[in-house]
C-alpha cells in the first residue's frame, strides 16, 4: 500500500525542488496528481476484476514491479512530459492495491480481526507519505531529488522480490461466471461518491501542503516536506484507530463524523496564513480525520461485500477516491498559481463538507432500511 502511491507523495513533498529545478509551474505539479489518479480511476474496475481472477499474490508482485519502474522513470525525467508519463504508469499499482490487499485479508484474517488489520493495511499509504516527507526528502538534500526517487524505486523492486518469495501461492483461478457489473450500486455507489469528494480535498492537501509551507509560511524545503511527514504519521494512527472502532452499527456513522472533522482541519490550514504554527495542527487533523475516512470506507465494503465481490467492490469505491484525486488538485492549482491559498483551503473545506452530507444521508437511509427490514 505504501509503494502504490509513493510516487505521488514524493512529487508533493519534493514539489518545491521540482518547481525550482525542472521549471514546472504549480499548475503542472497539480496535473501530475490528475494524471496519476485519473489513470487509476479508469483502471480500477478492471483491476478489481483482474485481482479476483489471478489472486492477491500475483497482483501484489505486479504492483510492486510497476511501482519500481514508475519511480525510476520519474527520477530520470528531464522535464514535464516524461514526468507525466511516469505518473500515468504509476496509476496501475494504485488500481491494484485495494482489491489485492482486501482479498488477502478476507482469505487469511478471521472476521473479528479484519477491521484492525484493514486499518493497519490502509495506514501503509500514510507510511508512504511519511517516507516521502521525512527520510526521502532528507535524502534529497544530500543525494539530490533524483537520487532519493531512485532509492525508492530500488526499495519497491526489493519488496516485490520479497513478496514473491514470502506469500503463499494463489489458488487456481475460479471458473468464469457472469461478468460483474462495472457500475456501482447501493452502498458501493454511496461510498464511491463520498470517496470522490473526500479524495478531492485530500489530494489538494497532499499535493500543495509542502508548497504552501515554502511559499506562504516561510519554511525551507525540508521543513515544508516535514508537514507531509506529520500528516502521514497522523494518518497511520487515525486509520488504525478508527478502523478498529468501525464495528457493525458504528462503522456506518463514522464516515460522516470523520468528514466533519476534516472540514475543521481545512479551516485550520486557512487560518495558518495568519498563525503559521496552525499548519502543523492542521496536518495532524487532516491525517486523523480526512485520511482515515478512506480506511473506514474499506472496512464497510469488506463487511458487506457479497461472496466473490470483495475485489470488484473495493475497486469501484477506490475508483471514486482516485477520481477525486484527479479532480481536486487542478482546481486548487488554479488558486495556488495566483497565490490564493486561503481560497484554496476553503474550497477543500467545501469538498469535505459535501462528503459529510453524502455520508450522513446514506447512514440515515441505511438505518431506516435496516429498521424496516427488522420490523
Amino acid at each position: 500500500m505504501a509503494f502504490s502511491m509513493l510516487q505521488l507523495f514524493l512529487l508533493g513533498a519534493l514539489g518545491p525542488r521540482l518547481v525550482d529545478e525542472l521549471g514546472i509551474s504549480p499548475t503542472a505539479l497539480g496535473l501530475t496528481t490528475t494524471i496519476g489518479f485519473g489513470t487509476a480511476a479508469v483502471l480500477s474496475p478492471i483491476g478489481g476484476r483482474l485481482v479476483d481472477r489471478i489472486g492477491p499474490r500475483r497482483a501484489l508482485v505486479v504492483l510492486l514491479t510497476v511501482s519500481a519502474l514508475a519511480l525510476a522513470l520519474i527520477g530520470a525525467a528531464p522535464g514535464a512530459p516524461l514526468l507525466l508519463a511516469a505518473v500515468a504508469l504509476g496509476g496501475v499499482p494504485q488500481a491494484l492495491a485495494n482489491p489485492a490487499t482486501n482479498k488477502a485479508i478476507l482469505a487469511s484474517v478471521p472476521p473479528d480481526r479484519r477491521g484492525a488489520v484493514t486499518g493497519t493495511k490502509q495506514s501503509g499509504v500514510q507510511l508512504g507519505a511519511f517516507a516521502a516527507g521525512l527520510p526521502l526528502a532528507a535524502l534529497a538534500g544530500g543525494l539530490g531529488w533524483r537520487g532519493a526517487v531512485w532509492t525508492a524505486a530500488a526499495s519497491a523492486l526489493f519488496t516485490g522480490l520479497w513478496t514473491l518469495r514470502a506469500l503463499p501461492s494463489d489458488p487456481p483461478p475460479p471458473a468464469a461466471g457472469p461478468r460483474p457489473s462495472l457500475v456501482p450500486r447501493g452502498l458501493v455507489a454511496w461510498l464511491a461518491v463520498f470517496s470522490l469528494l473526500l479524495g478531492s480535498g485530500i489530494a489538494s492537501v497532499n499535493t500543495y501542503l509542502a508548497l504552501f509551507g515554502a511559499q506562504k509560511l516561510g519554511m525551507g524545503p525540508t521543513a515544508a516536506a516535514a508537514l507531509v511527514a506529520v500528516l502521514g504519521v497522523a494518518g497511520i494512527v487515525g486509520r488504525v484507530g478508527w478502523s478498529k472502532a468501525a464495528g457493525p452499527g458504528r462503522a456506518e456513522w463514522l464516515p460522516g463524523w470523520l468528514a466533519a472533522g476534516s472540514v475543521m482541519a481545512a479551516g485550520l490550514l486557512a487560518a495558518a496564513l495568519y498563525a503559521a504554527p496552525l499548519a502543523w495542527v492542521a496536518a495532524v487533523a487532516v491525517g486523523v480525520f480526512a485520511v482515515s475516512g478512506n480506511a473506514v470506507s474499506m472496512v464497510l465494503v469488506m463487511q458487506r461485500a457479497a461472496p466473490g465481490r470483495a475485489g470488484q467492490d473495493s475497486a469501484l469505491v477506490a475508483a471514486g477516491f482516485f477520481a477525486g484525486f484527479a479532480v481536486g488538485p487542478p482546481l486548487f492549482g488554479l488558486l495556488a498559481e495566483s497565490g490564493r491559498y486561503g481560497a484554496g483551503w476553503l474550497l477543500v473545506a467545501a469538498e469535505f463538507a459535501a462528503a459529510c452530507a453524502v455520508a450522513v444521508a446514506w447512514a440515515v437511509r441505511d438505518r431506516r432500511e435496516r429498521t424496516g427490514a427488522a420490523a
